[in-house]
């Protein structure tokens, strides 16, 4: 495919530059600023993070976890779309599911006084309740569910199916809008999942 001039003007994207940045970024406490951070679009890069989790580069899955933690710290979400940001430029990458994979979590404490704490594949922590809400979406063939715990700035994990288990032992029944849910207190917040009707 041809590159408009527009294209062959620009500095074509690369892992090890946007690697480097995200690097200098990282050296203050704390993950970098990339919601203050909206630099020129620099095209696509071919990195791609697959529904378990693993980032690929070029079609290959990136070998290094410090690597991929690095480049998930300079995710940016605009819309349906994902990006890599540095202050100086943006490029998109594809994301298959969701960014992150919740692969564990704490729980403190029970009924509508519960706390579940998530903690995902980057090792990032996020305490669902009303910042950080649960969702799971069912397939509407096969019924499967989905669930996904927000993580920061509208990026989501997906929680693994070993943790939703765990968090189904923890459900219970409560009203919402006059119907009956099955699902789970966070942060004095309470995330349906099915009806109870729905449970046989």
């Amino acid at each position: 495919m041809a590159k408009t001039p527009m294209q062959q003007n620009n500095v074509t994207p690369s892992a090890n530059a946007l690697a480097d940045a995200a690097r200098a970024a990282s050296k203050e406490r704390g993950l970098p600023p990339v919601h203050l951070w909206n630099p020129p679009f620099c095209g696509d890069l071919d990195m791609r993070i697959a529904r378990d989790g693993t980032w690929f580069y070029e079609g290959t899955p990136i070998g290094r976890p410090a690597l991929a933690r690095l480049f998930s710290t300079i995710l940016k979400r605009e819309g349906d779309k994902f990006f890599l940001v540095t202050p100086v430029e943006k490029v998109g990458i594809t994301v298959e599911d969701a960014p992150f994979v919740a692969v564990d979590f704490r729980a403190k404490g029970t009924g509508d006084a519960q706390d579940l704490t998530f903690v995902t594949n980057m090792s990032d922590e996020a305490l669902a309740g009303p910042d950080n809400p649960l969702r799971v979406e069912r397939d509407p063939e096969s019924g499967e569910p989905s669930p996904y715990v927000h993580i920061r700035a509208g990026l989501e994990a997906l929680i693994d199916r070993k943790s939703f288990y765990r968090l189904v032992e923890l459900g219970t029944h409560a009203e919402r809008d006059g119907v009956s849910w099955f699902g789970l207190w966070s942060g004095g917040q309470f995330f349906p999942i099915i009806r109870s009707e729905e449970l046989v």
